[in-house]
């Protein structure tokens, strides 16, 4: 609600136009009203406001879960309504307590880092205007406004982690690691952040190419970096291969790093890793794309475009390889060519250009070294 103030304040001096949403889990009865009572108060700002239903709340780790979902839900509104950016009311307070909670998983640089105030994803701009004020300071302006404003009850539940690190932050004050001292750390760590990816942009430039979509590593170089550039670029290859929002678990990578420069074939995060022929390659893995459909002209895999007669469809090449009669011509792996997009008409293959099997007026698009490197600044 104290963003909402602000936020209106900032449009009405800078001639901006605002939206509002409101998402309700459905993991509380309240919500529905609450969801409603903002509605009322963005139509006394003369502001449209929409309700967005979440209707897949998991047995598993909801709070993690319900994150993911909200930035999916924003997302896809967001880009309904042809807005420029969402803006989150994240405070200094959600930093400190951020920091903690990823401390007490042995995080490392990246997980330590500041919460960022500007980024995108999910083909949105995000903002964090609040981010280097505190709640309370909020709370205040509010009063001040005369605005009113909820609690939501589920802040102060213990079974929750960022509620036990909120209860514990006094103690923490009291040995020094106040609020302003865990934001503060976690800036220079920000700071740290940005050298060691930019020496990983580096690294890549000089020992990785894509080719097909995977990322593709010289083995004696990519042997020979820090252990920190290698898993820097290993990370960025599964989440620009697979698509993924989030890093694998830095165990199960160091792990899978390990298995597969010994000369093991594994899986992780939708793609595989493989060490042959002097390279590490990571690659889509088949199974996880299997069912992935799209309309020709329209991005496939969140990487492809395949354009093509509008009564076809874009799926992986997969068994239908066995139609392309001059594959072996690419010099491509076929187990690599099968995770290609290629063009069908029911069962019937049309085209599969990665193949070799060609269609009069179906091109490809696929993704580039230049994305990859993207990838990894972008993280």
């Amino acid at each position: 609600m104290a963003m909402l103030a602000l936020a209106v304040a900032w449009a009405k001096a800078h001639g901006g136009e605002l939206r509002v949403a409101t998402l309700d889990h459905g993991l509380r009865n309240e919500a529905a009203d609450e969801a409603h009572w903002v509605k009322a108060h963005c139509a006394e700002l003369g502001l449209q406001h929409d309700t967005l239903i979440w209707a897949d709340a998991p047995s598993g780790n909801v709070q993690n879960a319900a994150r993911t979902a909200r930035y999916d839900l924003l997302a896809s509104w967001a880009r309904s309504h042809k807005l420029d950016a969402v803006a989150m009311a994240h405070t200094a307070d959600d930093q400190a307590e951020t920091f903690v909670m990823r401390l007490a998983r042995g995080s490392g640089v990246d997980g330590l880092s500041s919460m960022r105030d500007d980024w995108v994803a999910q083909n949105m701009r995000w903002l964090r205007p609040v981010l280097a004020t505190n709640r309370d300071d909020l709370r205040l302006y509010l009063t001040e406004q005369g605005v009113g404003w909820v609690d939501d009850p589920s802040n102060s539940d213990p079974r929750f982690e960022r509620v036990r690190v909120r209860k514990a932050m006094d103690d923490l004050a009291r040995l020094g690691l106040d609020r302003d001292r865990l934001v503060s750390t976690a800036q220079r760590m920000s700071e740290a952040r940005i050298a060691l990816t930019q020496a990983a942009v580096d690294a890549a430039k000089t020992c990785a190419n894509v080719a097909l979509g995977d990322v593709v590593f010289d083995a004696a170089a990519y042997v020979a970096l820090p252990t920190e550039t290698r898993h820097r670029l290993l990370t960025a290859a599964i989440r620009f291969v697979s698509g993924a929002t989030y890093r694998p678990r830095y165990d199960a990578l160091r792990e899978v790093e390990a298995q597969v420069l010994d000369g093991q074939r594994r899986t992780l995060s939708g793609c595989t890793l493989d060490r042959k022929a002097g390279q590490v390659i990571v690659g889509r893995e088949l199974n996880a794309i299997r069912s992935e459909i799209a309309q020709p002209g329209h991005s496939w895999d969140g990487r492809w475009v395949v354009t093509g007669p509008e009564t076809a469809q874009v799926c992986a090449l997969g068994q239908a390889i066995t139609d392309c009669k001059d594959w072996r011509a690419t010099g491509h792996p076929r187990d690599r060519l099968m995770t290609t997009p290629a063009l069908f008409d029911g069962d019937t293959l049309l085209a599969a250009p990665a193949a070799g099997f060609f269609c009069k007026g179906v091109e490809l698009d696929g993704p580039r070294m230049a994305d990859f490197l993207n990838t990894i600044l972008s993280h």
